[in-house]
């Protein structure tokens, strides 16, 4: 009978939880497991009766269902969620493997029990069917040779019942094997697989070792001495690998790869014995070096999940000579801190704080993560870019259905949905706290979870009140021998025979726009402030010298010194909006009087700079309030004083609008411009009502003869102007 939805999600979740007692064992676990790693993959022995039932746990939970009309061989109910116990890394490896294994030949063994005619048996209950083919295929690997029994090991009835059901019917069974595999014209077992996943189990068996160096424990150049010593040589890439070769990674200065055929060997040295090198997959590394390249000295770190311990170890590391802290969330239970400190303690990291809330349950305001600096996010996801689902799960306490998705190729839609929910709601939390910059990494193949995720986020508009607005940023290395590589927004990896599938992207909060401003533009906001001090006072003396030389009698004050509008040039914005307003009055009193007549324009292309304080430029004031006698002199010296202000100040082009006016007493002249003056903001400083003529009375052909009479001599004033003022 098919499971409940429910039912599924249980047995994962207690999957998962059962899993995370790996890290519940001692150090000494860690080691003896290791050291018995070698002798135990190399004979084919037979497993304890632990890892059988844990075994049969996994497969009943991740196995292939049928329908009921064509389901021959019935397993029990799956209602009941497994309570899975192991005692160290190599029984939970091997009852994961032993599972997997299972569910990779499941219609390979149930063909196997019927044409044997074993099955069905009635002393044999559907509520051990699970156990019974799980059993089947370890018998066959063996060759149908008898298991040894360890003599430490607590025996279990239903396994030691199954054992014996399946040995005195060896004969049947192997019988059935070799018919089976006549029928698929396969000369073992694993040609029967289909073609897509015996080619994803030699990639995994051929994907290179990737490590990283431990800092607390050792250095970079007492590990490459150390591998000299003991006979490695080093090479430029995995391509040139040669039995006892490595090579040093080219975006991570602390991560090497060794040929994959040297595992063993590796794990049990004194390297991995001592922790000063540590196996983990590649992704993991390019997340906390991207990390590390956004941090200054003093930036914490909140990693929001906790994962495999083995990342954040990597991420302590890294931050070792600085005075960060590395924040850790979901630890959840007291005794799951005390183990992680423990394992932490072993490989010497001292900078980690473990916090027991969810990552979305804690506050963007909490206190304890105030100088935190960049997020770590490494959701958890469908993995299918993993190479070896083993080792996810192992490390990462991953699904257990991942297994049955990598056989199948694919996620269903409903599992794919939910994840890329969560993500989007982990990252979206993430962009409320007031850190820098946000790392999401996943190993997914899948956009919806990828791409998909960041784009949502950043649509969202969901960043923290009063804060500036993350945008998506190519991630960034400490190290990269390949530059090409780097580039792109996104950075993700392929999986291949020299790597698993990552997926890497960095958001990171737009600049504030004093960043952008030049050297030249800081300066000046300093002096204007009084920050420089005495470097601003000899600056402001050369100047006013230089003044002095060039401008006698030119619009300098009195005491020789130059106006402040010169001394602070960027106040010009200040005196653009005064201009602004004081232009828009005087045109709108104009207005009024337009009729629907087309509007010329008049370009000053270089105008010079504008006095302080007055409507116009200083040019169209003066000359419009010169005596009759003097206006030669006059002309003289303001032309002599535009030169020198043109040489000064970097003029930009004005614009003139002037509106039309028609009067009955006064006509245009042809081509004369029939509108008053108007200046935009990147024309004159600053506009004084003196510059334009007083109000005009509204009634009268008199005060309609004056407006006019004005309007003209503004004309004539304008254009007078203009072609003095053309550039040569």
């Amino acid at each position: 009978m098919p499971r409940s939805k429910s039912n599924s999600v249980s047995f994962h979740e207690d999957v998962t939880n059962d899993t995370s007692h790996l890290s519940e064992m001692k150090i000494s676990d860690v080691r003896r497991s290791v050291e018995k790693r070698t002798m135990t993959l190399i004979g084919k022995n037979g497993c304890h009766d632990s890892v059988y039932i844990n075994a049969a746990k996994i497969f009943q939970g991740i196995r292939n269902k049928k329908p009921k009309d064509k389901m021959l061989v019935r397993y029990g109910d799956d209602s009941v969620s497994p309570v899975l116990t192991f005692k160290d890394e190599y029984s939970q490896r091997m009852s994961y493997e032993l599972a997997f294994n299972a569910l990779k030949y499941q219609e390979l063994l149930e063909e196997i029990l019927l044409d044997s005619c074993v099955y069905p048996c009635q002393s044999i209950p559907d509520e051990l069917t699970s156990l019974l083919v799980v059993m089947l295929y370890d018998l066959q690997d063996r060759k149908f040779e008898a298991r040894e029994i360890f003599d430490e090991e607590e025996p279990v009835a239903e396994v030691r019942k199954i054992e014996h059901f399946l040995y005195s019917s060896r004969i049947k069974l192997a019988a059935a094997l070799a018919r089976c595999r006549i029928k698929h014209d396969a000369l073992s077992i694993e040609y029967i697989l289909p073609e897509t996943i015996r080619k994803h189990e030699q990639r995994a068996s051929a994907l290179p070792l990737c490590v990283w160096i431990n800092t607390f424990k050792t250095s970079l150049q007492d590990v490459i001495r150390d591998l000299k010593n003991k006979g490695f040589t080093k090479v430029e890439s995995v391509s040139d690998f040669n039995r006892y070769t490595y090579c040093m990674d080219q975006h991570c200065h602390d991560v090497l790869f060794f040929p994959s055929s040297l595992k063993e060997e590796l794990l049990n040295s004194d390297l991995f014995a001592d922790c000063k090198l540590l196996l983990q997959d590649r992704s993991r590394s390019l997340a906390v070096h991207s990390v590390q390249a956004l941090l200054n000295t003093d930036g914490d770190v909140i990693v929001a999940h906790v994962g495999s311990h083995l990342t954040v170890a990597h991420m302590s590391a890294l931050r070792n000579h600085s005075m960060s802290r590395v924040f850790v969330c979901g630890v959840k239970s007291s005794a799951r801190a005390d183990e992680l400190r423990n394992l932490f303690n072993h490989m010497g990291c001292e900078n980690i704080q473990l916090l027991y809330e969810d990552f979305t349950e804690i506050r963007p305001t909490d206190p304890r993560l105030q100088n935190a600096k960049v997020i770590l996010l490494i959701p958890q996801c469908s993995a299918l870019g993993f190479s070896n689902p083993i080792d996810f799960i192992l490390s990462e306490h991953g699904d257990a259905g991942l297994l049955r998705d990598l056989l199948q190729g694919s996620v269903s839609k409903d599992k794919l949905r939910s994840l890329a929910e969560r993500q989007l709601t982990e990252l979206m939390h993430a962009m409320k706290f007031k850190v820098q910059a946000i790392v999401y990494c996943t190993s997914s193949v899948y956009p919806e979870e990828n791409e998909l995720v960041v784009k949502k986020a950043l649509e969202s508009g969901v960043e923290g009140h009063k804060l500036k607005r993350f945008r998506l940023i190519p991630p960034v290395f400490s190290t990269c021998s390949n530059p090409e590589s780097c580039t792109g927004f996104f950075f993700r990896t392929e999986l291949s025979e020299i790597s698993s599938g990552c997926f890497l992207a960095v958001i990171a909060r737009e600049k504030d726009s004093s960043e952008n401003v030049s050297v030249q533009d800081i300066l000046a906001r300093a002096a204007a402030k009084g920050l420089l001090g005495s470097i601003a006072e000899k600056t402001k003396d050369d100047e006013n010298k230089q003044w002095k030389t060039t401008q006698h009698g030119s619009g300098v004050t009195g005491s020789g010194t130059e106006p402040k509008r010169a001394e602070f040039p960027h106040r010009k914005d200040i005196s653009n909006i005064n201009a602004a307003v004081s232009v828009s009055k005087v045109v709108t009193k104009l207005r009024k009087k337009n009729v629907n007549q087309p509007v010329s324009y008049v370009q000053l292309k270089k105008p010079v700079s504008p006095a302080a304080g007055t409507g116009l430029p200083r040019v169209l004031k003066h000359t419009a309030h010169l005596p009759a006698v003097g206006k030669g002199h006059g002309r003289q010296m303001l032309a002599r004083k535009a030169r020198a202000e043109r040489k000064k100040v970097v003029l930009k082009p004005v614009e003139i609008v002037l509106p039309p006016v028609i009067s009955p007493y006064v006509r245009p002249q042809p081509g004369m411009p029939t509108s008053s003056s108007y200046f935009d903001r990147t024309g004159a400083k600053c506009l004084s009502d003196r510059a334009l003529p007083p109000p005009l009375p509204k009634s009268g052909h008199t005060n309609r003869a004056k407006e006019s009479t004005v309007a003209v001599r503004v004309l004539k004033l304008s254009s007078r102007f203009t072609e003095k003022h053309q550039p040569t």
